[in-house]
């Protein structure tokens, strides 16, 4: 099952996000790990596809890459690539090295569960609004959709392969998807930061524990459980 998931996923690697001078390059922002890695995959999918562009060369620019991407020779085609997403079909990148990490690509779509095997939702997305990552829920019959911190607390299984994942959902987080109150952008906003509130007070709780393992960049489309 896992690896008809990621047959089907791709990962957002990077954007572009201008054009630069008047040669053909192009400004790009990268969300891999390592950021100079998002050259070293081979060509990229422009958005969906089927369009591709290799980049051929890379140098750091405040935060982001100037590329030449093979084949655009001017501005004015590096101009219509403004706002293009780079993605890499999830099959041809490694497999995390830390056993408690994951892309975020393998955790959308995963079943939610409660620890007594009810049916919770379903993931739906994964952000890092800069307090670290959460988890939207879609709950099993709603529409609304809350944010669920992803801890060991929160989420303590998580199983690729088999298209599952245990969590714990507290009340006042759940119960407003549930009964579909509470909705909109301002839900939303107050969710995020009782989401981040939670989770922050969890980090300071758990923090002599977690000055025994090794921190983790927080890269865009990876992720590992606090």
């Amino acid at each position: 099952m896992g690896s008809e998931r990621n047959s089907t996923k791709q990962v957002v690697m990077g954007i572009i996000t201008a054009a630069h001078g008047i040669r053909g390059e192009v400004k790009i922002k990268s969300f891999a790990e390592i950021p100079e890695d998002i050259a070293a995959y081979g060509p990229l999918l422009l958005d969906d596809g089927p369009e591709e562009v290799e980049i051929l060369r890379l140098r750091p620019a405040k935060g982001q890459f100037i590329a030449r991407l093979k084949g655009i020779e001017d501005r004015n085609a590096a101009e219509r690539l403004k706002g293009r997403k780079l993605k890499l079909p999830r099959q041809r990148l490694p497999e995390p090295e830390e056993e408690d990490a994951f892309y975020y690509e393998d955790l959308v779509g995963l079943k939610a569960l409660r620890p007594d095997g009810s049916d919770a939702g379903e993931v739906v997305a994964v952000h890092d609004f800069g307090a670290g990552d959460l988890l939207e829920i879609r709950p099993a019959g709603a529409h609304a959709t809350y944010y669920l911190p992803f801890t060991r607390e929160m989420a303590p299984e998580v199983d690729i392969a088999g298209g599952r994942i245990v969590i714990n959902p507290p009340e006042e987080l759940e119960g407003p998807a549930l009964s579909g109150n509470d909705t909109g952008k301002h839900k939303r906003r107050r969710q995020r930061k009782q989401a981040a509130a939670r989770q922050r007070k969890q980090e300071g709780t758990a923090e002599e524990a977690a000055q025994q393992e090794p921190a983790r960049q927080p890269p865009t489309d990876d992720s590992s459980r606090a």
